[in-house]
């Protein structure tokens, strides 16, 4: 009896909403539960599926590959190795991926009032307060990176001399740590009510809710001088 040949497998055919749309568009290629998240990951900087997994409580591993994957086909991110001392296979954001800034920035913006209270089943990470804080750093007019520290954890944005501040790369165990040039502590529900516009940089650094470190000139203008 001859052996019967395995079906070849069928193409996979992304959901699509068929509308001649902009929005609909971009919903194709972003609208799945867990990708925007992930673009807020990689935002920073170059990620392993490593730690992809363990800052993004409750994917599944076949989600997140999934997702990564479609990422990739769309041209939102690509997946590279880094050369010794840490040959590590990443993943990071193409630019049409880091476009998606200002869009995670607005929807952090739009969620910030849902933020009234911490469930006990909600997890958390420092870097993910960098998004709402962005919006307070805008108009600051000395580039430089800026240390955040928080009781969660510490992470890093680039001030772009007056145009919006944007995440700096973090090291998440292969690199050096970007060289802060002043350092920040507050605490995260401040970087909400930044977020929110409640209160002013400015304001919040006088009233003593943040504490401003470093000699430098960014130093400086964050403490107003």
């Amino acid at each position: 009896m001859p052996r019967q040949q395995p079906a070849a497998p069928r193409p996979v055919r992304r959901r699509s909403y068929d509308q001649f749309c902009a929005t609909a568009r971009a919903l194709d290629s972003v609208g799945d539960r867990w990708t925007l998240l992930i673009v807020r990951e990689l935002l920073a900087g170059p990620r392993r599926y490593t730690d992809l997994h363990a800052d993004l409580p409750g994917v599944s591993t076949d989600v997140l590959a999934s997702r990564l994957k479609d990422m990739e086909q769309g041209g939102l991110a690509v997946r590279r190795k880094l050369p010794p001392p840490a040959p590590a296979s990443v993943y990071e954001l193409t630019e049409r991926g880091h476009g998606l800034l200002p869009v995670l920035a607005a929807l952090a913006e739009w969620g910030a009032p849902a933020l009234t209270e911490r469930r006990p089943t909600d997890a958390v990470r420092a870097h993910w307060f960098a998004l709402p804080l962005l919006r307070a750093l805008a108009g600051l007019t000395h580039e430089g990176v800026l240390e955040v520290r928080l009781d969660e954890g510490v992470f890093h944005v680039r001030t772009g001399g007056g145009a919006a501040a944007e995440f700096e790369g973090e090291p998440y165990g292969f690199g050096p740590a970007p060289r802060a040039d002043a350092r920040i502590t507050l605490d995260a529900e401040l970087c909400l009510e930044l977020g929110r516009g409640g209160v002013t940089l400015a304001e919040a650094v006088k009233d003593g809710r943040i504490e401003v470190s470093g000699d430098g000139p960014l130093a400086a203008e964050l403490r107003g001088e």
